[in-house]
Formats: structure tokens, C-alpha cells, sequence
């Protein structure tokens, strides 16, 4: 899930003193964002219309083509857990004692109630295989100096069209993103922040999101600990490791 795991470091100083091009930018995002595996522990705090509902979990990740989640409370959402391989996505659900493949129409479907889809989660392509970006100027956001980008789809595959981000000058951090439908609608906005520096490269450990088409005042996904590069058995992404 790229909006949810960017793994960041320090763009050189030089490279940003001569006014980096998009895809200069873009490519250090996507270069800091390489592990060769993450495992962290996450909250999600769904702000809903009608209450609040926190969700705790723990994800296993390798490169962009395999992860496995696994809810660990509250007790409803206990025991579900969700593999992906490549672009197949499948769920194993504890009430109903059965596995269910998510495809189709159904990836864009609310993850548990958030504001993320399933499809928000499936793409973890990089920015430079999807997007043609351009900068459009120099903006501060929470007192941070920060490129604007506005990025356009090369394909028809992409879930959204269009992304306007702000990107932290110093430490090549994204700190606001909005998605854009091809006939401008803005559907969906993020912020990150609680930015610190782990195994030496900058990440912002929560990330905000808010379906603009949806009641609620958005979702929290905290990222509570991460490891990166750490050994993960080829079993976990399995369908057996569903049951």
C-alpha cells in the first residue's frame, strides 16, 4: 500500500539547490521508499459519521508484490486477514470461515469502513511507472518549504487520474496529496505527519485520509513500529497462511 508504507530519506542538497525536475523528485521518493521487506504494527482510528472505531493490525510487506495483514483487534475484526500476490488480492474471513477472492468492482469497496479502498491498498507501483509530473511551484505547508507536483496518469490502469502533491524540500517528504478523478473531481485527500527517522531515513509514521465523497471526519493510519529488511518466512504468503 504505497499512501499507507513510504520509506523515506535526505534528498541531497545539491539536487534540490538546482531546482530538481518532477521526475528527479519523484525518483528520489521512490528510491527512498525501497526495502527489501517491512513489518510494522498499525492503528486505524475510522472516524465514522455515525462513531469512532479503532482497529489494530500488524503487516508483513516484500517489494511491491506481496503482503500479508493480519487484524489483531477489536474482537469483530479478530483473526481476519488479507494476502496479496502481485495484483490478487484475497481475504480470509473468521465468522464466515472461508476465504474470498477480492476483485473487480469489489477493490474499490471500503476497507472495514475506512476511507481506503482495497484498490488504495493493492498499488504499490512506483510514482515514475504511472505518472508524467510536472512542478507547478513552491508552497509551505505545516511550516515546512515544500515542492508542489501535479502528476497525470500515462494509462487507463491507474485508480486515480490526476494528484496534486507537496513534497518536503529538505527531506523529500510527501506531506499532502490529493486524488483527482479524469473529470477533475477531487475524491480523495491525505496528510502525513509524526515524521521521525528510522534505520536512517525519514518516514512519516501517520498518514491521514478522507474519502471526499464520504461522511466522517476521515481515517487515522498510525504507524505504531516498523522493521526494515527484516526476514520473513516465505510461508507467510501463502493462502494456507489465511487459515
Amino acid at each position: 500500500m504505497r499512501k499507507l508504507l513510504i520509506g523515506i530519506a535526505m534528498v541531497p542538497g545539491m539536487l534540490l539547490a538546482q531546482n530538481p525536475t518532477a521526475t528527479q523528485i519523484l525518483d528520489q521518493i521512490d528510491k527512498n521508499m525501497a526495502s527489501k521487506s517491512r513489518i510494522f504494527t498499525a492503528t486505524m482510528v475510522v472516524h465514522a459519521a455515525r462513531g469512532e472505531r479503532v482497529m489494530e493490525m500488524k503487516i508483513w510487506s516484500e517489494g511491491d508484490k506481496r503482503s500479508f495483514t493480519e487484524y489483531l483487534s477489536p474482537a469483530r475484526e479478530k483473526g481476519t486477514k488479507m494476502l496479496k500476490l502481485d495484483d490478487q488480492l484475497w481475504m480470509f474471513s473468521p465468522s464466515a470461515d472461508r476465504i474470498i477472492q477480492i476483485s473487480g468492482h469489489m477493490l474499490r469497496q471500503s476497507v472495514m469502513g475506512s476511507d481506503l479502498s482495497y484498490e488504495d491498498m493493492m498499488d504499490d507501483r512506483k510514482l515514475t511507472d504511472v505518472y508524467n509530473a510536472a512542478v507547478i511551484g513552491t508552497e509551505d505547508f505545516s511550516g515546512r518549504p515544500c515542492w508542489v507536483l501535479e502528476l497525470r496518469a500515462k494509462g487507463d490502469d491507474a485508480a486515480y487520474y490526476q494528484r496534486k502533491m507537496w513534497i518536503d524540500t529538505e527531506r523529500s517528504i510527501p506531506l499532502k496529496e490529493e486524488w483527482f478523478a479524469k473529470g477533475g473531481k477531487l475524491l480523495k485527500q491525505t496528510t502525513l505527519s509524526d515524521v521521525k527517522k528510522i534505520q536512517g531515513r525519514w518516514f512519516p509514521t501517520k498518514v491521514t485520509y478522507k474519502d471526499m465523497l464520504k461522511t466522517g471526519d476521515g481515517t487515522e493510519f498510525i504507524m505504531n513500529e516498523i522493521q526494515f529488511d527484516g526476514a520473513i518466512p516465505e510461508s507467510m504468503f501463502s493462502k494456507a497462511a489465511l487459515r
